[in-house]
C-alpha cells in the first residue's frame, strides 16, 4: 500500500513537472475610441475608431522545454477591427504574426513564418509610433519607414540573438517562394545596445519587387492590397536611434531614411494614403528622411505623458519636394495594470508644394489643405 502511494506521488510530480515545462498562453489587446478630424476630404468628421494606439489583436504564444536550455516556441497572432468584428490584414486568420522555431537561452532563436523585420524590432521601440505611448497616428508620413508595422514579411526566416551584456542583434530573410529568387523578396538586419540609462539602435530593411506584376510576395501585398506602403522596384530603409532614461523621464532621437527606385508610374498605395489624393512619384526614384525627437514622462504611477516632433524631408521628383512637420501628444491614465484611458492629439502641416495635402497616418482620408488635426479619446484593455 505504501509503495503504491509512493509510486502515485512520484508519477504526479513527474506529470506536474512535464506540464510546467510546456505552456500555451492566450493573450490580447483591445483598443477603441472616438476620433475627431478637422479636415477629411474637405469636411470635419467624428468617428468611432479601432486600433488608435495599438491594433486590436488576440493570439496564442507557446513554448516547450526541450532540455539543455533549448525550447520550441510559436506565436499565432490575429488582428481585427473592434468596430465591426472583421479580420484585419486583409482577412488573414493570423495576419499580424505566425511563426514557429527554436530558442536557446545561450545562442538566441531561429523562427520561420510571417514576422516583423529588424527595423520594427530594433528601431521601433525608440519612436513613439512603435510603442504603446503614441502608436498608429504618430507614424512618420505614410509610415514610409515601417516603424508602425504596416508591413509584415511572409516566408521569413529570422534570427534573434540572446542578450550579451546589453547587446542584441538579429536578421531576417523573406523568400520570394518562386523560381525567380531575386525578385519579390525582403531582407533586414539590426542591433541594439543598452548600458545603464543609455540605449542605442540601428536597423536596415530592403524589398526587391517585380514592378511588372507587383506580386510583392515577401510582403504579401500581391494578395493584400494596402499593406505595402509604396509601389517601387526597390525600397531601402535604414536608420539609427538613441534615448536616455533619467528618473521618470526618457528623451530620444530617431533618424530614418527610405530610398525608392524604379517608381515610374508608382506612388503611395491607396491602402495607405495615396493615389486617392493624387500622390504619385514624378521620377524614377523618391526619398524620405525623418527626424523625430520625443520625450516620455511618468508623472505618477498612474499617469504617463509623451510627445514627439517629426520633421520629414521628401523628394518625389519633378520638383515635388514637400516637407512634413508633425507634432504628436499623448496622455494616459491607468485604471489598473490591464486597463487604461488615453487622449491623443496630432497636428501635421506640409510646407512647399501646395499640390501635396496633409494626411495623418491611419485616418480615412487626406485633408483638402496642407494642414490636418486629429484628436482621439479612447480605452485600451489587455488580457
Amino acid at each position: 500500500m505504501k509503495r503504491t502511494l509512493l509510486v502515485a506521488a512520484v508519477t504526479g510530480v513527474v506529470a506536474s513537472t512535464a506540464h510546467a515545462q510546456s505552456s500555451v498562453t492566450l493573450y490580447g489587446l483591445i483598443d477603441s475610441g472616438v476620433t475627431y478630424t478637422n479636415n477629411q476630404g474637405g469636411h470635419s468628421a467624428w468617428q468611432q475608431t479601432s486600433g488608435n494606439i495599438n491594433g486590436s489583436r488576440w493570439g496564442l504564444r507557446g513554448s516547450e522545454d526541450l532540455g539543455g536550455g533549448l525550447a520550441a516556441i510559436f506565436t499565432l497572432e490575429n488582428g481585427f477591427n473592434l468596430n465591426n468584428g472583421t479580420l484585419g490584414q486583409n482577412s488573414r486568420l493570423f495576419g499580424r504574426q505566425a511563426f514557429v522555431g527554436l530558442s536557446s537561452a545561450q545562442y538566441g532563436s531561429v523562427t520561420l513564418g510571417r514576422q516583423y523585420d529588424s527595423v520594427v524590432d530594433f528601431l521601433g521601440p525608440f519612436s513613439l509610433t512603435g510603442t504603446g505611448q503614441g502608436g498608429t497616428y504618430f507614424a512618420h508620413p505614410f509610415d514610409n519607414d515601417n516603424l508602425d508595422n504596416s508591413i509584415r514579411i511572409n516566408n521569413a526566416v529570422k534570427y534573434t540573438s540572446a542578450n550579451y551584456g546589453g547587446l542584441k542583434f538579429g536578421a531576417l530573410y523573406g523568400f520570394s517562394n518562386s523560381s525567380n529568387f531575386a525578385n519579390n523578396r525582403a531582407y533586414s538586419f539590426g542591433a541594439s545596445y543598452s548600458y545603464g540609462g543609455l540605449n542605442l539602435a540601428a536597423g536596415y530593411l530592403q524589398f526587391n519587387n517585380d514592378m511588372n506584376s507587383l506580386a510583392l510576395s515577401a510582403t504579401g501585398a500581391g494578395a493584400e492590397t494596402g499593406t505595402y506602403t509604396f509601389a517601387a522596384g526597390t525600397q531601402r530603409t535604414f536608420g539609427g536611434a538613441v534615448n536616455y532614461t533619467f528618473g521618470p523621464a526618457t528623451a530620444g532621437f530617431v533618424y530614418t531614411q527610405t530610398n525608392l527606385d524604379d517608381t515610374d508610374g508608382g506612388g503611395v498605395s491607396a491602402g495607405q494614403s495615396g493615389t486617392a489624393s493624387g500622390l504619385l512619384f514624378r521620377a524614377n526614384s523618391a526619398r524620405f528622411q525623418n527626424f523625430e525627437g520625443n520625450v516620455r514622462y511618468a508623472l505618477t504611477p498612474a499617469v504617463t505623458l509623451a510627445g514627439a516632433y517629426t520633421y520629414t524631408r521628401s523628394n518625389f521628383g519633378g520638383g515635388i519636394s514637400p516637407n512634413f512637420n508633425q507634432v504628436s501628444l499623448y496622455a494616459d491614465y491607468a485604471l489598473s495594470k490591464r486597463t487604461d484611458l488615453y487622449l491623443l492629439g496630432i497636428y501635421q502641416h506640409v510646407s512647399s508644394n501646395p499640390e501635396v495635402n496633409a494626411f495623418i497616418n491611419a485616418l480615412a482620408g487626406a485633408s483638402s489643405t496642407q494642414s490636418q488635426v486629429a484628436a482621439t479619446a479612447g480605452i485600451r484593455h489587455r488580457f
